[in-house]
């Protein structure tokens, strides 16, 4: 599974130096970066079943309570706005404290202790999905989805830290490993569904689902911080002793010398205090940190990120519009609760939102596939964009009246095609920053994406149950043909390139990728 690629050896005068990437470049893709990726894809898949669980949860409130469409689509958007406001706020937070040691709450020790990274998103996530299943009513179901989906936000900053573990070469291909849990998630999520939901009821669905989440918390005391992460805050020390451990699970060397930064000035350097800071008050660390946090904001709308952020907003609003659109759309036409007859999907089989939304969720696999062969040949924006384009073209013949086979056919290549452009964006958008805001440009990149996803519903349910299907359809092809145009009018394609730790303010040329 190792496999080491070949490293120059730079000198600092006299000094041998080398840098994280030479470092993983060294010790290569092996069993640490393995292990790394199982826990990142345990909570990808965990959160996976978090948000599928919405196809299925949705419909039967709506008949057990007698909901309207509009009351069903804010279940949905609820959680969506949770996850808006949760990617922003752990993206933030993990740039400033880490990844891995994001703190919640400043105020009180035993929360300092607790709620801090991958642990706080997790325990949001598991407690709230748990309370949802014993919501009395329709009000505290919402609130309490949105809290679970602010827990979901988290996904970004996994993402964030197990990008900067894996080396330069193939690195599309292996972040894409990620994508996989995600869709056996989706994929087991409806098989439950299927097993539980005509059996018992929605609230044991909620109660088991969140299962998985809670195997996050047994291992989360051997997660380790990034080392790129840390070499970027001067910490050299606790970066290259997480680099010795990398090396001997894998069963390597590091490059001889000595481990430096990759820049000796970091985008925040001048401006961010340090993480020990003992003479300060609570006060004044709670003003600190909002200031830090205010400044990785607004770097993101620097002069050199201003188009790159601007661009990977539109494109991931339309990519998670159209994704998670697609997954709905699936729903309602399986349902057969539509007043016009537009349940195109509906049988007499009882099971055949089960099935129907099971075969949808298949089509991730040949998604990830697809986007696996292509994203280190022709690179991030091409593979973006043609999937894109793929997309389309499954949907276009929606906008007329098929037969429930062509139409479960072309939703099936519809649903593949813009999984392959998610899994490649969402890579796309955490090389694209530099590790100083990385996690904050990604979160904020997601968190418009999840605007996204807080609308689609109200296509996906409203317009499906108002007879306007061929309006939906339109409004996810000119979403997906902004999007490959957008993605398009980056600057860089990071196939193959280094990670960037900082920009150089004194080059106004420096790309945000270093070369």
């Amino acid at each position: 599974m190792n496999e080491p690629a070949e490293t120059s050896v730079r000198t600092d005068g006299e000094n041998l130096v080398y840098t994280v990437d030479e470092a993983l470049a060294s010790v290569g893709f092996g069993k640490f970066q393995g292990l790394v990726l199982v826990y990142a894809g345990l909570a990808w898949f965990a959160y996976a079943m978090e948000v599928m669980i919405l196809s299925f949860v949705g419909p039967a409130v709506k008949s057990q309570w007698d909901l309207s469409s509009s009351q069903e689509s804010l279940l949905s958007t609820a959680v969506f706005g949770g996850m808006l406001i949760g990617s922003f706020f752990w993206g933030l937070v993990s740039d400033h404290h880490g990844r891995r040691q994001t703190i919640i709450s400043p105020l009180i020790p035993c929360i300092n202790y607790m709620l801090k990274g991958f642990l706080g998103a997790t325990l949001l996530t598991c407690g709230a999905g748990l309370l949802s299943a014993f919501s009395p009513n329709y009000a505290s179901l919402v609130i309490l989805r949105c809290l679970v989906g602010s827990g979901l936000g988290g996904g970004s900053v996994f993402s964030s830290w197990i990008l900067e573990f894996v080396p330069a070469s193939h690195r599309g291909k292996r972040m894409l490993l990620l994508s996989w849990f995600w869709a056996f998630g989706t994929i087991f999520e409806a098989l439950l569904a299927w097993m539980v939901m005509p059996r018992l009821s929605w609230r044991w669905l909620l109660a088991v689902s969140c299962l998985p989440a809670f195997a996050l918390l047994l291992f989360y005391s051997h997660v380790p911080e990034s080392p790129r992460y840390l070499c970027m805050k001067g910490r050299i020390n606790d970066a290259y002793n997480i680099l010795e451990k990398i090396a001997l699970l894998n069963q390597s060397k590091l490059p001889p010398g000595e481990l430096v930064p990759d820049s000796t000035i970091g985008l925040d350097e001048e401006s961010a205090t340090s993480e020990y800071t003992p003479l300060l008050s609570t006060t004044e660390k709670m003003d600190l940190d909002f200031r830090s946090g205010f400044q990785s904001f607004l770097m993101l709308f620097s002069s050199k990120l201003i188009r790159t952020t601007l661009l990977l907003w539109e494109l991931l609003f339309g990519n998670v519009f159209s994704y998670y659109g697609i997954i709905l759309l699936t729903s309602e036409l399986s349902s057969g609760q539509s007043r016009c007859g537009s349940n195109l999907l509906k049988s007499e089989n009882p099971d055949s939102l089960y099935i129907n939304v099971f075969i949808s969720n298949l089509a991730e696999l040949p998604g990830i596939l697809l986007s696996a062969t292509i994203v280190d040949r022709i690179g991030r924006k091409l593979t973006v964009a043609f999937t894109f384009v793929l997309a389309g073209i499954f949907l276009l013949p929606l906008v007329y009246h098929q037969s429930a086979t062509l139409t479960m056919s072309f939703l099936f290549g519809a649903r593949m095609s813009t999984k392959a452009a998610y899994s490649v964006a969402t890579i796309y958008v955490q090389e694209l920053y530099p590790t100083s805001v990385r996690a904050t440009g990604a979160g904020a990149a997601n968190a418009a994406g999840k605007v996204g996803g807080m609308i689609c519903p109200l296509v996906a349910v409203g317009l499906v149950t108002s007879c306007q299907i061929t309006e939906a359809i339109i409004l996810f092809e000119v979403l997906m043909a902004i999007s490959a145009v957008c993605v398009m009018f980056i600057p860089v394609d990071t196939k193959g390139q280094k990670l960037c730790d900082s920009i150089d303010v004194s080059d106004s040329k420096q790309v945000v990728v270093g070369q």
